[in-house]
């Protein structure tokens, strides 16, 4: 997986709650990726195996909305993004990003 600045942010929120489910919209909000970056972004990892998705069960929802779409880290996502974010840590490029690190 190529190392991007949007892949280390959205790997740092992923990593936040690695036990989580996360939704697109709220995921791209909080790692201050656009949707269009974000989208397909997920769907790579998801064909990586790095991740899994699903369908908000429409019976528990309370409000007027349809089924959000969730993701949730696998085991190997957990290692690879880890290893990624740790390899990202000594990398000039990222630097920008060691704020949100700390």
């Amino acid at each position: 997986m190529r190392k991007t600045h949007a892949l280390m942010q959205v790997a740092t929120e992923l990593l936040a709650d690695p036990s989580g489910k996360h939704y697109g919209y709220s995921l791209a909000k909080r790692a201050g990726v656009r949707s269009g970056v974000l989208y397909p972004m997920l769907a790579r990892l998801v064909d990586a195996g790095w991740l899994t998705d699903g369908w908000e069960d429409p019976t528990t929802i309370q409000d007027r909305r349809p089924p959000r779409r969730y993701y949730e880290l696998t085991d190997e996502g957990k290692l690879r993004l880890g290893g990624l974010l740790e390899e990202a840590r000594s990398d000039a490029r990222f630097k920008s990003l060691k704020e949100r690190w700390t």
